[in-house]
């Protein structure tokens, strides 16, 4: 309807997803420094450290939580920072989407699906915006179009 609209949209869209892969990315850091180093003490879960993570994994039935816990904070500290530069885009979101579909499960079996009761919600949609992410990789603004990998 709009003639120009296409074109504008063309343009802005290696925007929209170099921010989208930016915010997906940098929303994994407070949680990995919350969970590793006691950051953000008044929020959310918590385990503040990783010996706490592990024992909340290991009751939950993630065993071995001390495996478990590490990994996660790896996920969290090291992919989200590359997920945000655009590095290893694909591999770090199929790692991050692994790690956010266990996440939907455990939320839908505490809290089904409202955020506000620890359900599903919020970690849905994150899950949704690496999904995305995962399919159209780093894009035109990322580290691997500079360096030339085709990840």
């Amino acid at each position: 309807m709009i003639p120009q609209l296409p074109p504008l949209l063309q343009t802005l869209a290696p925007f929209a997803d170099a921010l989208l892969r930016i915010a997906v990315g940098l929303a994994l850091i407070p949680h990995g420094l919350r969970n590793t180093f006691g950051l953000f003490p008044n929020t959310g879960a918590q385990a503040l450290n990783l010996t706490v993570l592990a024992k909340h994994l290991d009751d939950s039935g993630y065993r071995p939580g001390k495996f478990w816990a590490r990994a996660i904070s790896i996920t969290q500290l090291v992919g989200g920072p590359l997920l945000a530069l655009g590095l290893f885009t694909r591999p770090v979101a199929a790692v991050v989407l692994v790690f956010l579909s266990v996440t939907n499960i455990e939320r839908w079996r505490i809290g089904k699906y409202f955020w506000n009761r620890l359900g599903l919600e919020y970690t849905l949609m994150w899950t949704i915006a690496v999904f995305w992410v995962f399919i159209h990789g780093g894009g035109l603004y990322s580290l691997d179009h500079v360096i030339g990998w085709k990840f």
